[in-house]
């Protein structure tokens, strides 16, 4: 591929949609053989849950949702929504921590980052969806996957050039 995609997000949509009829185990090895062809670096997402700990135990981070968001910069209220699953899942106090964020969750966290409140914060979750960063739960809730833990740990912040 020579083309550069236009943005970030239309490359996750067609490497979703290209991965999709893949098993998550061939999906894996896709990505692992893909990171190594072009000489990036592994992830390692659990050192991200744990707090770097070696031992696995996750700690209690020294980052509120007002420091990631800050320390992150998203662009538009999509990546910021990013951010905000991405933060309660891995990075949140083990007491505000969930697998899950919907649209009061969301709207409370631009009110703790300082960020211009969401019309229809549900939406923008549904536009994340859409964009292959977020999965849809039970009603009304929303994960993080791989690809949008992906965005926000190695392609945020972005270049403002």
């Amino acid at each position: 591929m020579t083309n550069k995609p236009i943005d970030d997000l239309e490359a996750i949509r067609q490497i979703t949609e290209i991965l999709a009829n893949f098993s998550s185990e061939e999906q894996e090895r896709i990505f692992r053989w893909s990171r190594e062809k072009l000489g990036l670096k592994s992830i390692v997402a659990p050192s991200i849950a744990t707090g770097g700990n070696p031992g696995g135990t996750p700690q209690t981070p020294v980052i509120s949702i007002k420091q990631f968001n800050e320390e992150k910069k998203p662009k538009s209220d999509n990546q910021f929504a990013l951010v905000a699953a991405y933060y309660y899942k891995f990075l949140a106090p083990q007491s505000e921590r969930s697998e899950f964020i919907d649209g009061e969750m969301l709207q409370n966290a631009t009110r703790l980052a300082s960020r211009a409140r969401l019309k229809k914060p549900t939406d923008t979750l549904n536009n994340c969806v859409k964009a292959g960063s977020l999965d849809r739960g039970e009603r009304g809730k929303f994960s993080i996957n791989t690809v949008g833990e992906n965005l926000v740990a190695m392609s945020m912040p972005g270049s403002d050039k």
